[in-house]
């Protein structure tokens, strides 16, 4: 493969990925997508993972941009119902979505911008001179081969390239380095699912988020969300017919009637970064999915006519590495909802991590004392910093492996705040390219226009205004 260099080149063609590719190339980047499958979307595509949750903070729309784009034309064109009630009560919304319309929709957004994309190769090494990075080995079906450009993008997840470059890097819980579990999720066809609504009804105890006040969600969500059947999942678990770090039967219907992901089956113990350990989970969470399957279509109603449509197709990872940036963002940060004059993204899911050693996990109850479920409404920011470093100048992250703690990861992990922040790596990128500057050196307030003239949702700068990061 001939050398070539770019302007941006995005490692990472997840929904991250896929949102910097986008705004990049709109910016008129010469842009090319480095993706290790053969489409994109990441765990939306390629883990199973589904519905998107959140977009909002209580009634407020606070993920827009390229994101809300997406579901546009996917609802447009039948893929998407777009955003619904939540009926488990955890969130304000659910974006439910077909996979394949989120193959076809990101891929056609991102080349319709004038991207480039390369499929089927995987990233396999950098070289660095100085504090700046200049090329990457990629592997692939021709071999080995070198990849050149002026501003790289980090959206592997697991932040590879930061991780070889040199960047410091933190993974896992301060305490002993454990991750959040791996779910291994199942799509499943045929659901009765007005026999799930008439048991949620008639039994809201059942069920951890509903009462009396919000039973209402049953009927009013287009598309089912379900946390529960108590009775029947904890008796299965005392019984280790299935394992689960969860104490409730989580399950959300997708656009296709009658069609539910189950995102249940937990593996723990697992270094999403150590291929091997990997594997193992990936072999272990596909028998706990097949062991929950035949467990549901026992003994939940509406499901004694379900089929399983697939497992994954990969293995669900929560947490990874996270970059030590120019600013950590917290749990604090998120539970006061402070402002930054820099903020880029915005989101409104709570803090959700769940025991990265089961429903046993001491170490995690004491953490998780301190943090508070977000209430309807709050909303917080992250900012620009936490997607640089003070190693690599020319390398941006996106996505989950940005700078925060643990618990900050738990909330700007899922996939639309993933995808907004991708959306400001990519404008942020184009930027750099355009202005030949590094991206510490972008105007944040420049940076903050063109993301809104790219539709994204920000509110006004509040913290003392620095005009370069």
């Amino acid at each position: 493969m001939a050398e070539k260099k770019y302007d941006v080149l995005i490692v990472g063609g997840g929904i991250s990925g896929a949102a910097a590719g986008i705004a990049a190339a709109r910016m008129g980047a010469d842009c090319l997508l480095v993706e290790q499958y053969g489409f994109l979307g990441g765990m939306l595509t390629a883990g199973g993972v589904g519905p998107m949750m959140t977009f909002h903070a209580g009634s407020l729309q606070v993920v827009r941009g390229i994101c809300e784009e997406v579901v546009a034309r996917m609802k447009q064109k039948g893929q998407s119902p777009g955003h619904i009630p939540d009926s488990t009560g955890y969130t304000y919304s659910v974006t439910p979505f077909d996979a394949e319309g989120m193959k076809e929709t990101l891929e056609e957004m991102y080349l319709e911008a004038g991207g480039r994309l390369l499929y089927h190769t995987a990233a396999a090494g950098v070289t660095c001179r100085g504090n700046r990075l200049q090329e990457i080995t990629v592997a692939n079906k021709a071999g080995l081969s070198r990849l050149r450009a002026d501003i790289w993008i980090d959206a592997t997840g697991d932040g590879d390239l930061c991780q070889w470059a040199g960047v410091p890097m933190e993974k896992g819980r301060p305490e002993d380095g454990k991750n959040m579990p791996l779910t291994m999720n199942i799509k499943m066809g045929n659901v009765d699912t007005q026999k799930v609504r008439e048991y949620m009804r008639g039994h809201l105890d059942q069920f951890t988020h509903l009462n009396a006040q919000n039973v209402d969600l049953i009927d009013r969500a287009v598309r089912l969300s379900v946390s529960g059947f108590h009775r029947e999942f904890r008796q299965a678990l005392a019984e280790n017919r299935v394992f689960s770090v969860r104490r409730d039967l989580l399950f959300f219907e997708t656009n296709t009637p009658g069609e539910v992901i189950v995102n249940t089956a937990s593996v723990c113990g697992c270094d999403p970064t150590d291929p091997w350990a990997l594997s193992q989970a990936e072999t272990l969470g596909r028998q706990r999915a097949a062991a929950l399957a035949r467990f549901i279509k026992a003994e939940i109603p509406g499901f004694q006519q379900a089929r399983v449509l697939q497992t994954g197709p990969a293995i669900g990872v929560r947490s990874s590495r996270r970059l030590c940036g120019k600013y950590c963002l917290t749990a604090e940060d998120i539970l006061t909802g402070k402002r930054f004059w820099d903020a880029v993204a915005y989101g409104g899911y709570p803090v959700d991590v769940p025991p990265p050693s089961g429903d046993k996990d001491r170490v995690h109850a004491g953490r998780m004392q301190k943090i508070r479920r977000l209430t309807g409404g709050e909303v917080y920011g992250v900012p620009y910093r936490c997607l640089l470093n003070d190693t690599i100048e020319n390398l941006i992250a996106a996505g989950r492996c940005i700078s925060a703690s643990f618990e900050a990861q738990g909330a700007i992990r899922v996939t639309p705040i993933a995808g907004a922040i991708g959306q400001a790596a990519g404008v942020a990128a184009g930027m750099a390219a355009a202005e030949k500057k590094l991206p510490a050196e972008l105007s944040a307030s420049e940076l903050r226009k063109n993301l809104i003239s790219q539709g994204a949702f920000l509110l006004p700068e509040e913290e003392e205004h620095e005009e370069n990061v």
